[in-house]
């Protein structure tokens, strides 16, 4: 449903990236990025002046700088003094650093500025425009020309521009300007003209525009010029914003009336082999403000990009275009929707989706703009990217209106995934992560690490981009029932950057199926959010393959107890204010789906509890397949079909208990269930159809019936699902029923006490040693002590297993059996040495077969019966060998408990 009412403040999400550097230097050679992309996101140290920058340009190494300033100043951070610079900078491509070329862009009158910069084919001359009346104290007119070698004004260039030049376009002979004059040396020249490039004389060419002139460029076959701006009409002719003329008279070749929106021009223009690609700003909400790409055969529009925020510049560089806007809503494109902005994008020259390069820059000062120009320069075998405009941070560091991006030398490593590990099932491990951020790279290489291991047990290839960051997975098929495991994971990019690990994530293989999960996931769920994540922001999805995970919203409460199925899985709470949960995914939803969740609240305000939307951080505009509660606790769910259809509970469930709703819609009709029973039907078997994402905890809900005082909902929600299907009746009163379905319960105990006894030291005691040693000659034995809980009320113990970790000494692991045997003798940690070491059992309860080199946690099963016969006690376990390779292990003394012995026992029904 469209609706334009506001909805709360939305979550400023940032990209993670490096800022500038304090150290000026060339870069070093290295490193690769995600193809096409031509450079790295890590912006290189660069002086910046104190104002805004409109032009640049580039000629042997050096890169021109224009704008309205009047110095320039090291990077923050480094060493040296600002220098004056008045309104023109020259600096080395390779360093950043100011070179000898000092000019000045003066006027007797009002504020001198440089809008325009170009060279001419061999890169001798420099010509700028602008407003200026003088370089250097040398009479100008707003058109200069510079000698590049020299750096000094061509006096023999003399053009009389009346009124400011913000663009130009040069050939071997010709200058071809655009801007805000209306006269040229006294002659008619509105807004567009054409100069002899070596004295300035006056050219025929006539493209007489009604308002400013703001892009010109010159086809590669020098036969056309593309003109843009203001204008609604050139030489009498209706063409908005955009015009092709030839490059001798200014005729009209091909115009453009209707073709971009009234309140929409033409800030830039550039070329490439193929065609050409403006760069649009426009006025009002949601105007055209993107690019446009236009063939060079016919003139004609290849492809729109509609994304909204003013596109101020466009480079195409090796068949990838460049753009400079502060692009927030390409939702018109099936990219992200409204929200932040991002300044700097990528995408092929043909075609709309955006590639995998997002450095970003701040709004800025003045206008509030961000970056406005754009140009490529090379030194020493490396291309740089620099970028201008009105800017004040680089990737979130400090740096203003200047900064560059090279070809090589990508140090800047994926962000940190965040990863969790379920198991609804003996034999089996779900390990999930949020695929990570990379700003130069889209094609990313995750490793998992199990148990500590400094070797991967599995290699996972996955694409992210900065508005797309799917969870990606992987199935551990060769874990055991009962026993406990770690993971962890990394992403490496393309270079070889690396992150860090990621917070452990820890699991129990449950000794029998976890009834409720399970039967969720056979049921063909392709969203599964069990909210039992420990840390913000991701929302893992446990189902079976929809990779479809959710991202918090002002950090609701997580791991709420008790939740609402039976076993360890736990809730999450919202706060009716401004928390939810928001999809990462953008789809489309079938003719057939079913949603489903579980829910506990006492709130006399409403709220929403799940539903579909067009938007993630700020409230939808497009609305449906949503759940409501009102506020007197009935539960709404309606689609949206170009009426609002609803079915409506006549009883209330804010009462403060966990309640079970399903809603579904197919070819028979809407259905709405809660606790298993079914609550009202509909005859309805369509929905609104737009491209959105799943939202639970708010969203918006203006001109719904019966609409609630909040739209955030205040309370707990637990197992919410999303089916591509709809289920069945049957099917919906088996998952209420299979809440209460009896779960197994784990529970760790970590040794209370542990040593080992040394043959070479008989009188020594090792009670204190952060290590453990067993090994059969010379003698060393380890004994461990677990204060053992009884079983809980109607279970029965299932399954018992020891985990251990290596040391991270070398040769730590062994290649013999290590036994665990029961110890039948009297010992305490302070007390035991060789000479008074405890008697143990000869039936060993368990045993590692070999344990490799490297610091890991190796766990083996026990035996289940003689641990059931000793809970409730306080229960002690040796480790031996009869080999003569020692194993070193971590004992409860080790550094920030690293590797405490630990016992995992599964409780189940008998």
């Amino acid at each position: 449903m469209r609706r334009s009412r506001g909805f709360a403040a939305a979550l400023a999400l940032s990209l993670a990236g490096t800022g500038a550097g304090a150290v000026l230097g060339l870069v070093p050679q290295a490193a690769a990025i995600t193809p096409p992309v031509a450079f790295t996101a890590d912006a290189l140290s660069t002086w910046q002046p104190n104002g805004v920058v409109w032009a640049l340009a580039e000629a042997g190494g050096t890169v021109f700088v224009g704008g309205t300033f009047s110095a320039v100043r090291p990077p923050d951070g480094s060493g040296g003094a600002e220098q004056s610079a008045v309104n023109f900078a020259a600096l080395d491509a390779a360093t950043g650093a100011p070179t000898s070329c000092h000019l000045s862009f003066t006027v007797g009158g009002g504020t001198a500025t440089v809008r325009a910069l170009t060279l001419s084919p061999d890169k001798q001359t420099l010509y700028a425009g602008g407003y200026f009346g003088a370089v250097n104290g040398t009479p100008v007119s707003s058109l200069a020309a510079i000698d590049v070698a020299t750096c000094t004004v061509k006096t023999g260039f003399r053009p009389a521009f009346a009124a400011t030049v913000r663009a130009l376009a040069v050939t071997g002979d010709t200058v071809y300007a655009g801007g805000d004059f209306l006269t040229v040396a006294g002659q008619p020249r509105q807004r567009f003209a054409a100069v002899d490039a070596s004295d300035g004389a006056l050219r025929p060419f006539t493209a007489d525009a009604d308002e400013p002139g703001r892009a010109v460029e010159v086809t590669p076959d020098g036969e056309h010029v593309v003109l843009g701006g203001d204008f609604f009409t050139v030489n009498g002719t209706n063409t908005h914003a955009l015009a092709v003329v030839d490059a001798t008279s200014g005729a009209l070749t091909k115009t453009y009336a209707g073709f971009i929106e009234t309140n929409s021009v033409v800030k830039d223009i550039a070329t490439d082999a193929t065609g050409f690609y403006t760069a649009n700003e426009g006025t009002g909400g949601g105007v055209f403000d993107g690019r446009i790409a236009l063939n060079l055969s016919d003139f004609n529009q290849r492809w729109r990009d509609t994304c909204l925020g003013a596109t101020q510049a466009v480079l195409p560089y090796q068949n990838v275009l460049y753009s400079a806007s502060h692009a927030h809503d390409c939702s018109s494109v099936g990219e992200y929707p409204d929200g932040q902005r991002h300044h700097l994008l990528a995408q092929p020259t043909t075609s709309v989706g955006k590639l995998g390069w997002a450095p970003d820059t701040n709004d800025g000062i003045g206008e509030g703009i961000g970056p406005r120009v754009m140009t490529v320069g090379s030194k020493g075998g490396v291309q740089y990217l620099w970028v201008g405009g009105e800017f004040t941070t680089v990737n979130g560091s400090a740096q203003q209106s200047l900064t560059r991006f090279a070809s090589t030398g990508d140090t800047g490593a994926p962000t940190v995934p965040v990863a969790t590990a379920a198991s609804f099932k003996p034999g089996e491990v779900q390990v999930r992560w949020r695929t990570s951020l990379d700003l130069d790279d889209s094609a990313l290489t995750y490793r998992i690490y199990r148990n500590g291991s400094g070797t991967p047990i599995a290699t996972v290839a996955a694409d992210s981009l900065f508005f797309k960051r799917p969870q990606a997975s992987w199935t551990d098929t060769t874990v055991a029932a009962g026993q406990s495991y770690t993971y962890r994971v990394t992403a490496t990019d393309a270079a070889g950057n690396t992150s860090a690990l990621s917070a452990t994530a820890s699991v129990t293989v449950p000794t029998s199926v976890d009834a409720y999960p399970n039967q969720v996931r056979a049921d063909g769920a392709q969203l599964f959010w069990r909210y039992d994540d420990a840390s913000l922001p991701n929302v893992a999805d446990s189902s079976a393959s929809g990779n479809q995970n959710g991202v918090h919203m002002n950090a609701p409460a997580l791991r709420q107890t008790p939740g609402a199925v039976s076993g360890a899985s736990t809730a999450i709470g919202f706060n009716g204010t401004d928390t939810r949960v928001y999809g990462d995914q953008r789809q489309t939803i079938g003719g057939s789906y079913t949603i489903e969740t579980w829910f506990r609240t006492n709130t006399t305000r409403g709220g929403k509890l799940f539903g579909f939307g067009n938007n993630q951080v700020r409230g939808s505009s497009q609305y449906d397949k949503h759940i409501y509660m009102t506020n007197d606790g009935r539960l709404v769910y309606g689609v949206y079909t170009g009426a609002t259809r609803t079915i409506t509970t006549s009883a209330s469930y804010n009462d403060n208990q966990w309640h079970h709703v399903v809603a579904t819609q197919g070819p028979g009709g809407m259905v709405l269930y809660v606790d298993g029973a079914q609550k009202g039907t509909l005859a309805v078997t369509t929905h609104e159809n737009y491209a959105g994402y799943w939202h639970a905890g708010g969203d918006s809900l203006g001109a719904w019936p019966n609409p609630p005082t909040s739209e955030f909902w205040a309370g707990q929600l637990d197992e919410t699902a999303v089916y591509p299907s709809v289920l069945s009746a049957a099917q919906v009163q088996n998952h209420y029923a299979l809440a209460t379905a009896p779960a197994d319960s784990v529970v760790q105990v970590r040794a209370a006490e542990d040593t080992y006894a040394n043959a070479g030291a008989p009188d020594g005691n090792y009670g204190g040693s952060s290590s453990l040693a067993v090994r059969g000659t010379s003698l060393y034995t380890s004994y461990l002590r677990f204060n053992l809980p009884a079983a809980p009320a109607g279970t029965v113990l299932k399954s018992a297993s020891l985990s251990v970790k290596t040391s991270t000494m070398s040769g730590a692991g062994t290649a013999d059996t290590v036994s665990v045997v029961p110890i039948t003798g009297a010992w305490t940690e302070a007390g035991t040495t060789y000479n008074n070491r405890p008697a143990t059992g000869a039936v060993a309860l368990g045993s590692f077969a070999g344990v490799p080199d490297g610091s890991a946690v190796h766990t083996t099963g026990l035996d289940t019966a003689a641990l059931a016969g000793a809970l409730g006690t306080s229960y002690g376990l040796a480790l031996t060998s009869t080999g003569t390779d020692a194993l070193w292990l971590w004992s409860s003394e080790a550094a920030a408990n690293e590797g405490t012995p630990q016992l995992t026992l599964t409780f189940g029904a008998p």
